[in-house]
C-alpha cells in the first residue's frame, strides 16, 4: 500500500513540475479543482481519500486519509453529472496506455505541442499534461482563458469543451479535441469529436471510431468497452464488468446507450435519463441538440417529470436572450424528431447547471422546474 497525494495547485508550470515528480517516483496522486469552496474542497478530499495535500505553502498530512494499492497512479472523481461523484482509480499502466494510444493517433512527423486550458481535476485536462509527461509531446503555457492565442506561441493541439469552441476562434490549431457535452452540428474541419469518460482515462473514440487497442460493443442497448486505459476500481467499490463478445468478463458497462454501424459509434445518451413519454423514448441530448440551433437560445436542457397521463412529460429548460420561443420550440421538436418530443412545459431559467467540462448536471435539473 502507498500514500495518495492531493495536489492543490492551479493549472500551470508548478503543477506540471509536481506531476513530473509524481511520474518519476510513481507517487499516486489526485488533483483538486481550484474553483471549489472550502467546504466542497473538504468533501472532495474525503471522497478521494487523500493522505496528504500539497499547496503552494507546503504539504500537510490529512487525518483519516486512506492508502491506495501499489501501482496506483491516479484517483479522480467522476464528473458528477448523474449524481454524487465517484472516485475512480487508475494504475500507472493505464495512464501510460492512454498517453501512448492518443499520441500514436495524433502524432504526425512532429509530436504534438499542447496548449493546456482545461482544469486538471478533470480527465480531459489532466490527459493533456500526462501526454507530455508520459510521452514526447510538449506543452506551451499561456492564459487558459485566451485559448485562441496558443498557435502564436507554437501550440499545435488543444483540448476544449463545447463552450470554448463556440466562443473562440481555434482555426490556428492543427487539431482541436472536443469533449464533454455533445458537440454542435457542423464542427470545423480541424475539430475531432471525442467520446470517453473518467473511467476510460479520457477519450477513447475519435469522430465515432475507436482508438487503437480499444474495443467497443453494445449489449442490450448499452455501450460496453474493453481498453488498456480502463480504470481498475472505484475507491469504495469494484469495477463493474460484463461479458463481452469475446466471451471474456472484463468489459466495462459505460451507462451510455448507443449503437455501432459499420464500426462507427453513435451515443444516444445516459440510459438513466431517457424520457419515456406516451410510449415513446426520447433522449434529452437529441432534443437539446435540435433546440440549440434556434436563434435566441443560448443554453438549454431537457428533462422528464413524472406525469399521470404521459408517464413522463417533456420539460425544456431554456436560457434565452429575452425572447419567448414557445412556438418555435414545439414546432422544431415535432419537425426534427416527432410529435412526442414537443415539450409539455417550457421554463425560462437564468442558467443551466453544468460540470467543469460542460456536461449538464442532470440530477440538479429537477430543482429548476
Amino acid at each position: 500500500m502507498q500514500s495518495l497525494l492531493a495536489i492543490d495547485l492551479p493549472l500551470g508550470k508548478a503543477l506540471a513540475r509536481v506531476l513530473l515528480d509524481c511520474v518519476s517516483k510513481e507517487q499516486a496522486f489526485c488533483v483538486l479543482d481550484q474553483r471549489l469552496s472550502p467546504r466542497r474542497r473538504d468533501e472532495d478530499l474525503a471522497l478521494l481519500g487523500a493522505t496528504s495535500v500539497l499547496t503552494s505553502e507546503g504539504t500537510q498530512v490529512i487525518a483519516g486519509g486512506r492508502e491506495v494499492e501499489n501501482g496506483t497512479g491516479l484517483v479522480m472523481l467522476t464528473s458528477g453529472s448523474s449524481g454524487t461523484p465517484k472516485a475512480a482509480v487508475h494504475t500507472w499502466n493505464a495512464l501510460r496506455a492512454s498517453a501512448r494510444i492518443t499520441q500514436a493517433t495524433l502524432r504526425s512527423v512532429e509530436p504534438p505541442v499542447w496548449y493546456p486550458c482545461l482544469p486538471a481535476s478533470h480527465i480531459g485536462g489532466l490527459a493533456v499534461l500526462l501526454r507530455a509527461l508520459l510521452s514526447d509531446a510538449s506543452l506551451v503555457w499561456g492564459d487558459a482563458d485566451d485559448v485562441a492565442s496558443g498557435p502564436t506561441k507554437g501550440a499545435t493541439h488543444i483540448a476544449v469543451v463545447r463552450t470554448q469552441l463556440v466562443r473562440h476562434n481555434l482555426s490556428g490549431y492543427k487539431t482541436v479535441l472536443l469533449g464533454g457535452a455533445r458537440p454542435p452540428d457542423g464542427v470545423p474541419a480541424n475539430v475531432v469529436t471525442t467520446w470517453g469518460m473518467t473511467e476510460t482515462g479520457s477519450g477513447i473514440v475519435y469522430d465515432g471510431f475507436a482508438l487503437p487497442e480499444v474495443q467497443l460493443s453494445v449489449l442490450n442497448g448499452e455501450v460496453i468497452v474493453k481498453t488498456p486505459t480502463l480504470f481498475s476500481a472505484y475507491r469504495d467499490a469494484p469495477r463493474p464488468s460484463v461479458t463481452g463478445p469475446d466471451a471474456t468478463s472484463d468489459w466495462f458497462p459505460t451507462g451510455d446507450a448507443g449503437e455501432i454501424n459499420d464500426g462507427k459509434l453513435s451515443i444516444h445518451g445516459r440510459i438513466g435519463f431517457v424520457i419515456n413519454t406516451g410510449g415513446e423514448k426520447l433522449w434529452p441530448e437529441d432534443l437539446e441538440t435540435v433546440l440549440s440551433t434556434l436563434d435566441g437560445i443560448t443554453d438549454v436542457a431537457v428533462t422528464g417529470v413524472e406525469d399521470p397521463e404521459w408517464g413522463q412529460r417533456v420539460v425544456a429548460l431554456v436560457v434565452s436572450n429575452g425572447q419567448k420561443l414557445d412556438d418555435a420550440i414545439t414546432n422544431i421538436a415535432a419537425e426534427r424528431i416527432g410529435p412526442w418530443a414537443k415539450p409539455k412545459e417550457i421554463r425560462y431559467v437564468a442558467a443551466i447547471p453544468r460540470t467543469g467540462n460542460g456536461k449538464i448536471r442532470r440530477s440538479e435539473l429537477t430543482f429548476l422546474h
